[in-house]
């Protein structure tokens, strides 16, 4: 049987992409086939047009974009804050440091070259809302890159090029066919979407269709692989 594979386009300076990926990974981790489930991380940029290192403070940029109160902001960062609290996920909203992140995605595509994709996209999210890392500064990604195992040089080296950039516009498009607006999205096995950190259940019961999906597929092709005679 052919792996169940799980499309989860994130940006790392989303919380809801850090809440969402603590419960999905909570929901995996009692599945009965989790060894047979493949994830792969799709970029997804929020705010595109972003420069590289931002020009204010995370509530006042977010409080202009969103035509709310600079305190009002800070208190939604807060229950942010203690929501992602109950799930075992720390983050500091208040304090992050935005920027873009273009070539944080183009590092985790590098990621997923090496193997070690999941470990390159946890470490990022990690450090952009809960360390207050500039993930606009290249240098600090390929110090955060290579914590997970990648090799520093590579990444500087990818970073100074234009390598994995024709992935992350790939993914991007894919959302947009797809037509997702927001993230974190999962798509299992190219057929169930869910939008947004969706308690564990929900993961759960997506786990559970698709893997039975997968199954049905799979008995149908091996029944009209089978004649008379024999099956081939």
């Amino acid at each position: 049987m052919e792996k169940l594979r799980v499309d989860i386009w994130s940006d790392v300076v989303c919380p809801w992409c850090a809440i969402g990926k603590r419960r999905f990974e909570t929901a995996l981790a009692r599945f009965p086939h989790m060894d047979e489930v493949e994830v792969v991380w799709r970029s997804f940029e929020l705010d595109p047009s972003a420069a590289a290192v931002a020009d204010s403070d995370a509530p006042s940029r977010l409080a202009r974009k969103f035509g709310r109160s600079r305190e009002q902001m800070i208190a939604m960062m807060h229950q942010i804050e203690e929501t992602a609290a109950r799930d075992g996920v720390h983050l500091d909203l208040v304090h992050a440091r935005n920027a873009n992140t273009f070539d944080a995605h183009r590092v985790i595509h590098l990621g997923a070259h090496r193997g070690v994709q999941d470990a390159v996209n946890a470490r990022m999210l990690r450090g952009f809302l809960g360390e207050r890392e500039p993930l606009g500064d290249r240098e600090v990604l390929v110090r955060l890159a290579s914590e997970t195992g990648l090799d520093p040089e590579e990444v500087r080296a990818t970073l100074a090029s234009d390598r994995f950039a024709a992935e992350v516009r790939q993914d991007e498009q894919r959302a947009h066919t797809l037509g997702i607006h927001g993230v974190p999205f999962y798509l299992f096995g190219g057929v169930f979407g869910v939008s947004g950190a969706q308690p564990p259940g929900v993961f759960a019961r997506a786990l559970q269709q698709a893997w039975e999906r997968i199954g049905d597929a799979g008995e149908a092709a091996k029944a009209a692989a089978c004649g008379p005679e024999g099956c081939n």
